[in-house]
């Protein structure tokens, strides 16, 4: 069962993350250079910022503390978060604030179709805090997002970066059946370290979602994504490819994991470059149309162009 968290009685240090205010404080380890990434604050940054708060946006890049929010943001590309700021899970590795959330805005589908026409997007991505405490999980807001977006924003092809709407049946259905072009759904990491890492969450649950977009739409492209970093095997993240391919998965993501605060899950070793461009190949070689394997890959990274390169890499696999 999952467990919701009570942030009515906390103090304002302990509103973001209550479930771990107990917890051990952990190193925080140097980063190499490898990691090391330019402060935002460009115009173009600064324009985006704007637009994002005055149309009253939550965006993925601020709550997941994204290392690449400067570079996106530059290049007027931004992840919206809908259903929320707050989380129903309690994630070791995620910096997205947890407890109960307030009610879902019934009006928030028109107004993140509307900011998507206005921002003149060519692709979005549109993701969401986990909602267990909905009794759907939010499917329909979210299928509701994506109507909202085709309606008042047509050209935009629509990325989603979903919950994995445990224990709520028939909601994963009524999100596929809005036909998003893009679905994803992140394994996040390894089996072994699911009670650890994602103890919300159950490993196989979300890889059985993936292979059902497959079976209910196979035109829709399937994503996912896994963290590296965290005491994981090469052996076990080469299983997890596997399963992947077998799920009908065609785009995978790997990045390293970068610990938010000294009291989320602790990095066990950076993973090097050449590292990531040996897991590159070896995904290539196991049938995913595209990969993303790097120290900042993250989910949304580049999301816009991979999506053109997903569908000429699949005209080129397929013929159509």
């Amino acid at each position: 069962m999952v467990t919701l968290i009570d942030t009515l009685t906390k103090t304002p240090a302990e509103l973001r993350h209550p479930e771990k205010q107990n917890r051990p404080e952990t190193a925080v380890l140097r980063k190499p250079d490898w990691l090391r990434v330019k402060a935002p604050g460009s115009g173009q940054y600064n324009e985006t910022r704007a637009i994002v708060k005055a149309k009253g946006l939550v965006t993925v890049c601020e709550e997941a503390a994204c290392p690449n929010i400067g570079e996106c943001w530059s290049q007027k590309h931004a992840t919206l978060m809908i259903m929320g700021d707050t989380c129903t899970r309690a994630c070791a590795f995620c910096n997205v604030k947890t407890g109960l959330p307030q009610p879902l805005d019934t009006e928030e589908p028109g107004k993140v179709g509307l900011a998507v026409a206005q921002l003149g997007l060519n692709h979005v991505v549109i993701t969401s805090v986990d909602r267990d405490d909905v009794a759907d999980g939010g499917a329909a807001h979210f299928a509701e997002v994506v109507r909202q977006i085709r309606l008042q924003a047509p050209n935009t092809t629509i990325e989603i970066l979903t919950p994995d709407f445990l224990r709520k049946d028939g909601a994963a259905e009524v999100v596929i059946d809005s036909t998003p072009d893009v679905f994803n759904h992140n394994l996040e990491t390894v089996p072994r370290l699911y009670l650890k890492i994602r103890p919300g969450a159950r490993y196989f649950h979300s890889l059985r979602l993936l292979q059902m977009v497959k079976e209910r739409d196979p035109n829709q492209f399937t994503k996912s994504g896994i963290m590296v970093g965290l005491g994981e095997t090469r052996e076990e993240v080469m299983q997890v490819m596997d399963d992947m391919r077998s799920a009908g998965v065609d785009f995978i993501t790997i990045g390293q994991y970068l610990q938010p605060t000294r009291k989320h899950a602790a990095i066990d070793r950076f993973v090097t470059p050449d590292e990531f461009k040996a897991y590159e190949a070896i995904a290539r070689a196991k049938g995913f149309l595209m990969v993303s394997s790097s120290p900042l890959t993250r989910s949304s990274h580049h999301a816009g162009n991979d999506f053109a390169r997903l569908k000429a890499a699949r005209l080129s696999h397929t013929g159509r």
